[in-house]
């Protein structure tokens, strides 16, 4: 589900991708990146530009899946903004050539363009946010992406669900109220089961939630509610801010288990 306007998606890959490389290419190479911190500076430009890379692949390539080479890894901090430098115009060159209905294959289940524009859009808004907390700068994150962001995270990196996997929805719900957009998104926890195909593994009654639609009786309320600003929220989903303001209330076992699982990784 895709929630601004292809063209947003876009120039919020140029101008997120943009800030991240004018940060970069100040900062100390050997500087370590606090989300990240087995990374320094040079290992989180090379991690942007390789992703930017592949994706920019994967859409020169639709329908079908590229193969996947690893890139040499160049010796030198100059050498590795020129790589960034090409990837990341060779990604937008793809993305603009490309119907984002069309089909182009990612491991989620919307096999769309339109899926990998708004995944990339918010690589490039996380990582850009490395690369400040990296510097020690900063600069606004804007609230209708940040918001989109938010949705994406509960959605898709949270709540996302494999074609191979179950889940049983269960009663309990959370709403999360976006403070300064006016969005607001219901969960409904559940339990997921399935045995992925590619690794063997085999998951039985994993608890999780999904991002549903909101009850049509306006007077139905949530176990819990959460709120924040679009880019407070996104942030501390993306595990890269604490939960200062955030506001929580409700039932504090829904809570709990609300907070183990956004607390859990994000593969």
């Amino acid at each position: 589900m895709t929630r601004l306007a292809p063209d947003a998606y876009l120039s919020a890959i140029r101008s997120e991708s943009a800030r991240f490389r004018e940060v970069l290419a100040a900062c100390d190479p050997d500087a370590r990146v606090p989300a990240c911190p087995d990374w320094d500076a040079a290992d989180l430009l090379w991690h942007l530009a390789t992703v930017q890379r592949w994706w920019a692949e994967v859409v020169g390539a639709r329908p079908s899946q590229p193969e996947e080479v690893e890139p040499e890894r160049p010796g030198s901090y100059a050498e590795l903004l020129e790589a960034f430098d090409r990837w990341s115009a060779d990604l937008v060159t793809a993305l603009e050539a490309a119907d984002p209905g069309e089909e182009a294959w990612n491991w989620s289940d919307d096999h769309t363009v339109g899926f990998i524009l708004r995944r990339q859009a918010h690589e490039a808004l996380v990582h850009r946010v490395d690369a400040e907390q990296t510097a020690g700068a900063g600069s606004d994150v804007d609230a209708p992406l940040a918001a989109d962001g938010v949705h994406e995270c509960l959605g898709v990196m949270y709540g996302g669900m494999p074609p191979w996997g179950a889940w049983e929805p269960e009663e309990a719900t959370v709403r999360v109220d976006v403070t300064d957009t006016g969005d607001a998104f219901w969960l409904r926890f559940g339990t997921f089961s399935g045995t992925d195909p590619d690794s063997g593994r085999s998951y039985a009654d994993e608890e999780d939630f999904h991002v549903v639609e909101a009850p049509e009786d306006a007077d139905v309320e949530p176990d819990v509610v959460v709120d924040g600003t679009a880019a407070a929220l996104d942030l501390w989903l993306w595990d890269r801010a604490d939960d200062t303001g955030i506001a929580v209330a409700g039932d504090p076992d829904v809570l709990r288990r609300f907070r183990a699982i956004v607390g859990s990784p994000i593969n």
